[in-house]
């Protein structure tokens, strides 16, 4: 019997922290004014590769945050026994109720990136001189073993697959009454999806009565509401939590190298419509031992959605990534942070497991804005000065962080390659840069269905998915090691045991 999602998330606890919304606008929409050129790669074939360049018709404007949205970094709200304390001071000082913890900061951002090509903090704006796109450095042919122990091996995509045409139009929202949207929904059997109505566009300011209630639906957008099958910090302080989204993309390419070169795993949130595009630079991604994960297909807000078209933008993706790479991921991310309730009981019965980005209280996020900087909003100085906020509040919390930044544009690349994360690498106290499967202390291969062993993550009885949406069950989780589908719970934020559907959970030990 599958686990009964309304009563999964009455049984949760809620935190409540304080939000700053994200512009519901695709970033991409949001960099790309009247007229620019804009580069993309469609794979045609899989042996050859077209670049193409289009110009976008209409004039995208950049919208500020909605009105009712919080945006300050210093603003509190009533602290909850579930929420990270930290304070929104960067400079050097001793936190309350933490004698003797002190922030260390630094002493300003670079004039320039040591030893790159890459420019000073400042020409880091929209409009700035762009590199060339890189395409994947290394070809990895199908058979090849993937670095996962049993994961499958590197699957061949039939040649449709490699024709954009032959998925649903991107960047749009899937249509519903396809046959794979029709399959996919059947997941939902047996789940109580919370009722709630419609958001506007995701937005609080635009959508009062949701905003009210906030609390009661867990929406993360309106105040920052968590449950605790979301997760939302590295449990160990001091580390760091590397994630990006929004790709993969030409310059995925750039970041990929300088990871590599230090040795830094990371987890990648990945967009369906990115994924059809650049599988090449999705599968060295994969190869080279980082994480995938879902981030929808269109990258629209969730809560605005009906369920069918949730179930929709997160079928595809999950399809598009077993196509390319033969594995299917168990997490998700939701665009903006745009998550409530219904939307969380739909991705946890698909099997994926809601991930955020940390936040607190007084309204700190770790968050670059370098989407700000590609959306024109800002410049990379002020990006940096973000940045610098996050490494002083870091030092102020009892967990680890799970840090937002994204790779879809040089911009966000220039900036995480040239100054984030070498920062971040020579900070005093030192941090540990690792993926988010890593840093929660969960087995790489609990980050896929086909190798996941655990039998009660993510959080579902259900271990057959049709993933390709044909009718026949195509993707079976791996054998459980324990006779009950128990683990070893790293991480003390339990989720409490119910005994009436025969299901102990625990928000993050579950994955172990």
């Amino acid at each position: 019997m599958k686990l009964n999602a309304l009563l999964l998330l009455s049984t949760l606890g809620l935190g409540a922290v304080n939000g700053e919304r994200l512009n519901r606008r695709h970033i991409a929409k949001r960099q790309a004014a009247a007229g620019t050129i804009v580069t993309t790669t469609a794979v045609t074939s899989p042996a050859t590769v077209a670049t193409t360049t289009s110009t976008q018709a209409s004039t995208t404007t950049t919208a500020a945050a909605p009105a009712g949205t919080t945006t300050s970094t210093t603003s509190t709200v009533a602290q909850a026994t579930t929420a990270v304390v930290v304070s929104s001071s960067t400079s050097s000082t001793t936190a309350a109720g933490q004698a003797g913890l002190t922030t260390t900061v630094s002493s300003g951002p670079p004039a320039l990136a040591t030893g790159t090509t890459i420019p000073p903090l400042s020409e880091i704006t929209l409009g700035m001189p762009t590199r060339v796109t890189l395409a994947a450095e290394t070809t990895i042919t199908a058979g090849a073993t993937p670095p996962i122990s049993g994961a499958p091996v590197i699957p061949t995509p039939a040649a449709s697959d490699y024709v954009l045409s032959s998925w649903p139009a991107q960047d749009k929202i899937p249509p519903t009454d396809s046959t794979e949207v029709q399959e996919w929904l059947k997941e939902l059997d047996g789940y109580d999806i919370p009722d709630l109505s419609l958001t506007v566009n995701g937005s609080c300011a635009a959508s009062p009565a949701q905003a009210a209630d906030a609390a009661n639906r867990g929406w993360w957008t309106c105040g920052g509401y968590t449950r605790l099958t979301d997760i939302v910090a590295c449990p160990t302080k001091y580390d760091w939590g590397v994630s990006f989204d929004d790709g993969p993309s030409g310059y995925s390419a750039y970041l990929l190298d300088f990871l590599e070169e230090k040795d830094i795993s990371a987890t990648f949130f990945v967009v369906g419509s990115r994924v059809i595009e650049r599988p090449a630079i999705l599968l060295e991604e994969y190869m080279a031992g980082h994480e995938i994960s879902v981030h929808t297909w269109s990258h629209s807000a969730l809560t605005n959605l009906t369920n069918e078209q949730i179930v929709a933008e997160l079928g595809w993706t999950r399809k598009a990534i077993k196509t390319f790479l033969g594995v299917t991921p168990t997490t998700m991310r939701p665009p903006y942070g745009d998550i409530d309730d219904r939307v969380r009981a739909i991705s946890l019965a698909m099997g994926m497991v809601p991930i955020m980005w940390t936040r607190s209280p007084s309204g700190a996020q770790f968050d670059t804005n370098d989407w700000r900087v590609a959306g024109g909003q800002v410049a990379g100085n002020d990006s940096f000065a973000s940045f610098e906020e996050i490494l002083g509040n870091a030092t102020l919390i009892d967990t680890g962080f799970i840090v937002l930044q994204h790779d879809l544009f040089e911009i966000s690349v220039d900036l995480a390659v040239g100054y984030t994360l070498d920062a971040a690498l020579t900070h005093s106290p030192a941090f540990d840069l690792k993926s988010i499967g890593s840093c929660s202390g969960i087995p790489e291969g609990n980050m896929y269905l086909e190798t996941n062993t655990n039998t009660t993550f993510p959080y579902s009885n259900s271990t057959s998915v049709d993933v390709s949406g044909d009718g026949t069950v195509d993707t079976q989780s791996g054998t459980s090691n324990t006779t009950s589908g128990t683990t070893s719970g790293a991480f003390t934020n339990a989720i409490p045991f119910i005994s009436s559907m025969g299901v102990g959970l625990a928000a993050l030990s579950v994955l172990l």
